[in-house]
């Protein structure tokens, strides 16, 4: 079923608001709990923050956690955890030859810069000349360039070793739903056997919140599953670092790696976002695998944010295809880049366990089939991309 060569998940390193490791995500998935959400640190905004973590276990050197800001020290911490879990951590002969791809947003702002130029365009009349000042005068260039995403690609490589090839995407959800499309098709194709891949978010952060407000964007106030937030909608954002081994299935086999699931299909598109645009793209998308599926043990999984109508025209799309379908966004928000990489790792957790999770709100529906084999994950950006993924048992 694959695009060429089988590519197999040999290793998933995932860290939220539901715990460290793939088992504490899917615990609280499978059980069903509340989702684990804050809304008085940052009120009225609604976010969803990362769970305790000792990052002495994953970067053992101060030195180099204090040069990383928050979404770096997760980034490589999950990395650390795909490394491990596909029993490449501490390998040289390995990791030598391991490839790299990576999806993250921009770093942190200043944000006592950004308040204070904020508070100065109230009382000026010429805002441009005034912003092209301050601008000039308050940011750092020193603070951009060591908030470039490349870098976490660097951090990766400087403290777990990883030094094949590397490659950065900016953009959204677009960028992570292509980087995991592009590791996918250069191991099919016999360009890769051996790649890492996935990214890091950090929502926590009055920058970020400040930009999804600037577009209505943001859940405020009142808490809700994803399906149920209403003709406007709003997206919780969440604190997230996802990484994903893809391996070739010989290369796999030949050093004794078990498979978690097997990454069978990635399917990338975007559109103008006019009425009617994101359920066309799906459809087109999901007609290149549809012939594939098994639909007695296939379900889905919903990368959908929760802002409208991007959430509605992926309900409309997904009640066409017909499928048991279950959403995370509810438990572990929203991770922009990296939502798409922490899903897949989840759809290989539940083809694991033989079933989907719980569901939450009134869009999870349909009963879980009796034994799951296959899973479609599917990636809507909140205002641009539309991906999806066919991830299947190995047996």
């Amino acid at each position: 079923m694959s695009d060429g060569r089988e590519v197999w998940i040999t290793g998933v390193g995932l860290i939220t608001c539901l715990g460290e490791g793939l088992e504490a995500a899917w615990g609280h998935l499978e059980r069903g709990d509340p989702p684990p959400y804050d809304d008085k640190s940052f009120a009225p905004y609604i976010v969803h923050p990362l769970c305790a973590l000792n990052f002495d276990k994953q970067i053992p050197k101060k030195s180099d956690q204090r040069q990383m800001e928050l979404w770096q020290r997760m980034g490589v911490y999950a990395a650390g955890l795909a490394l491990a879990d596909a029993g490449l951590a501490g390998k040289p002969e390995l990791l030598d030859n391991t490839d790299m791809i990576v999806a993250a947003a921009g770093g942190e702002r200043d944000i006592p810069a950004d308040s204070g130029i904020l508070t100065g365009m109230r009382k000026v009349t010429e805002r441009g000349p005034f912003l092209n000042e301050r601008l000039m005068s308050d940011l750092r260039p020193t603070l951009f360039l060591a908030q470039l995403p490349n870098l976490l690609a660097g951090n990766i490589s400087i403290v777990h070793g990883v030094v094949g090839s590397s490659r950065t995407f900016l953009g959204e959800e677009s960028a992570g739903i292509d980087a995991v499309r592009i590791a996918q098709a250069r191991i099919a194709a016999g360009q890769s056997e051996l790649t890492l891949v996935g990214g890091a978010y950090n929502a926590t952060r009055w920058d970020v919140l400040l930009i999804f407000e600037q577009s209505g964007s943001t859940l405020r106030d009142h808490f809700a599953p994803v399906w149920d937030r209403g003709p406007q909608g709003g997206i919780a954002l969440g604190n997230m670092g996802a990484f994903l081994v893809l391996e070739s299935r010989e290369h796999a086999q030949a050093r004794g790696a078990r498979a978690h699931a097997r990454l069978s299909a990635v399917r990338a598109d975007r559109n103008r976002r006019q009425p009617g645009e994101i359920e066309a793209t799906l459809r087109k998308e999901w007609a290149t695998i549809a012939g594939k599926i098994d639909r007695p043990h296939a379900g889905v999984i919903s990368g959908a944010a929760g802002l409208e109508p991007a959430t509605s025209a992926e309900r409309v799309a997904l009640k066409e295809i017909g499928l048991p379908v279950r959403n995370t966004g509810t438990y572990i928000g929203h991770g922009v880049e990296t939502q798409f990489v922490a899903n897949i790792g989840i759809a290989s957790a539940a083809l694991e366990h033989g079933k989907l999770f719980a569901p939450a709100g009134t869009g999870d529906f349909g009963s879980s089939p009796p034994d799951l084999s296959q899973v479609i994950v599917t990636g809507v950006g909140n205002w641009r991309g539309e991906g999806l993924a066919l991830v299947e048992r190995v047996k």
